[in-house]
């Protein structure tokens, strides 16, 4: 493929397969090495690098970060992150000796950076996604701290300009959604990449060989959030970082579970159709989505269906999609008063949950009305709780309706044990959410250690 971008204010152009990552060409064939490997699966952030585009300026994972996501944007790696010199977040990391080993220390600058040009503060969201192994968080908070209020580096501006001289045509790169439906009748073969935050792993990891590849990161009305009066329709493309803005205040519970999906630099990549599509039964967006009523629109060509999000999970690793089909959007409601989620897993940011429960569930004049509650990582697809909710519907909203749901659960759910808990914990903390959830409602405190992994 050829592409076109900008690195460290130099216009590249080069022909590259289309898996080849930025992590890799950054150190073999530019020998710029201050953008480290770590994991190479994107959870130490320490190969964090600073990308624009039209749509802002974002922190990404250059080692799951295909070459080809990246025409027609600009690149910054820890070595030209200054203006002249230093960046402010550089100077504050020396003066508050914020730099310990050094191995982490450009990820983290990397992310401070795009957290400073986007006028952030909220340092430990903004820092989940780099792992300090000297453990010395202190000092980089105080150094991010230090730095609020400075001058933003005059090479935003500047990269912003040179994107439109960028003259390359895009490799093949669907549009539309239209155009994307047209080719992909005829490729069903064919890898989908949106973020590429899953199948970058296939790549680094399992070593993979994806002969035929669309890139979606052009169709832009898959970006797309649209309001259909009672529901929202959401673009498969639309990444978790957007969608968490645009539902912060509609969908609090779901923006909250959305905050612990990950890591910052995964979030503005990861897309909401490649999570549900991928199929995972640990996968943290559609247990909530079950619980809140969600639909998916599958589109194969000209033709769409639409099917509850719970019924397009078949068995693990097998999805309702017809050859040549794909998720081209998600439905939900646009109000979920009742929703809450509660993510249990052993670190509170970047983990895999151990379990995850959502609840939905709708009382009138002290009667259960309707349920919808569902779980992931107690099944081998994410899955709802029939026999518990149904134990609850019709009944009074008591605690003696809520024991009977979580006597309930043992005919919903047979989990299994794994490296992340045991079968009886799962089950065990999957019931413990039932009180927590009443509790809540109640407008009772809860201590959540005595639920938390």
């Amino acid at each position: 493929m050829d592409i076109e971008f900008l690195l460290n204010g130099e216009t590249i152009r080069l022909t590259t397969a289309p898996t080849r990552t930025l992590l890799e060409w950054l150190r073999e064939e530019r020998d710029l090495k201050g953008t480290k490997e770590g994991c190479n699966e994107g959870d130490c952030g320490a190969c964090t690098v600073v990308v624009q585009d039209e749509s802002g300026i974002k922190a990404l994972n250059a080692c799951i970060l295909f070459l080809p996501q990246l025409h027609g944007k600009a690149v910054r790696t820890v070595e030209a992150l200054g203006s002249n010199g230093l960046h402010p977040v550089q100077t504050a990391m020396i003066e508050h000796h914020g730099s310990q080993c050094g191995f982490c220390t450009p990820g983290i600058v990397a992310s401070l950076v795009a957290g400073h040009a986007q006028g952030r503060t909220d340092y430990d969201t903004v820092l989940a996604g780099n792992l300090c192994r000297c453990t010395g968080y202190a000092p980089i908070i105080r150094a991010a701290q230090a730095a609020e209020g400075t001058e933003r580096p005059e090479w935003i501006e500047e990269d912003r300009q040179k994107l439109s001289t960028l003259t390359t045509p895009a490799p093949f790169a669907p549009q539309t959604s239209d155009e994307l439906a047209a080719w992909y009748v005829d490729h069903p073969d064919a890898q989908l990449i949106a973020g590429a935050t899953d199948v970058g792993l296939w790549v680094t990891k399992q070593l993979r060989d994806l002969p035929s590849v669309a890139f979606l990161g052009k169709c832009t009305d898959l970006q797309d959030i649209r309001d259909l009066g009672d529901h929202l329709w959401i673009g498969a493309a639309v990444t978790m970082t957007a969608l968490r803005s645009a539902l912060l205040e509609s969908h609090p519970a779901y923006a909250e579970l959305v905050r612990r999906y990950a890591s910052e630099q995964v979030r503005n990549a990861a897309t909401i159709g490649g999570n549900i599509a991928n199929g995972s039964p640990i996968g943290d967006n559609p247990p909530a989505l079950i619980a809140m009523g969600a639909q998916l629109q599958l589109r194969q060509g000209d033709a769409r269906r639409n099917l509850a999000l719970e019924d397009f999970f078949i068995d693990y690793g097998k999805q309702d999609r017809r050859s040549g089909e794909f998720v081209e959007a998600v439905l939900i409601p646009k109000i979920v008063p009742d929703l809450k989620c509660y993510k249990i897993s052993k670190r509170f940011d970047q983990d895999i949950s151990a379990v995850l429960g959502c609840f939905n569930v709708t009382v009138e004049n002290g009667t259960v009305t309707a349920a919808r509650i569902a779980f992931g990582g107690m099944a081998a697809t994410p899955k709802l709780a029939t026999h518990a909710m149904q134990a609850m519907v019709g009944e009074t909203w008591s605690a003696e309706t809520i024991n009977r749901a979580k006597a309930a659960m043992d005919k919903d759910f047979r989990p299994i044990s794994d490296m992340r808990a045991s079968a009886g914990y799962r089950l065990g903390v999957a019931k413990s959410l039932f009180d927590r959830y009443f509790a809540e409602r109640a407008g009772q405190a809860v201590n959540v250690l005595e639920v938390r992994a």
